[in-house]
């Protein structure tokens, strides 16, 4: 019996540590994503810089309404901090609308959907010498009514 409660006391305690790392990472995937999206909005590219992975594979996927042909948009990580640095998204916050969902996180990849007024985002990171970054965008303009 005694041996019992110690192995519940355990698994109780090994539960307890899972759960606060991944909240930990969780929170630091989160901080990623937003370093991106406000940094693109606040004009921040040292933001921008740091959620990056210098290798980035960005792009966006545009429809021509006329003709139904798809064109896909590529953007690199120098660019993306390029346009940041220049302003090129700046507005001001209460124009954001900026709301990031965690959709999956497995040891050291992730998963994250990042809705904002003019975007849907969807993201890959990846967990790099111990820091998320952001290594594949694939990204579609929201369309204003």
């Amino acid at each position: 019996m005694k041996r019992l409660i110690y192995l519940l006391i355990f698994v109780v305690l090994a539960v307890s540590v899972f759960a606060g790392d991944i909240q930990k990472e969780k929170e630091a995937i989160e901080k990623t994503a937003l370093n991106y999206i406000e940094g693109w909005y606040s004009g921040d590219a040292v933001r921008m810089e740091k959620a990056l992975y210098k290798d980035l594979a960005k792009r966006g996927v545009f429809v021509n309404p006329q003709n139904g042909e798809t064109k896909i948009s590529p953007v690199t990580a120098e660019a993306l901090v390029n346009y940041t640095k220049a302003g090129a998204g700046k507005k001001p916050k209460d124009k954001w609308g900026i709301e990031v969902t965690i959709l999956d996180v497995y040891k050291n990849t992730a998963s994250v959907k990042i809705i904002s007024v003019d975007f849907i985002d969807y993201v890959h990171l990846a967990k790099i010498n111990g820091e998320w970054k952001m290594m594949n965008v694939a990204w579609e303009p929201i369309k204003k009514k």
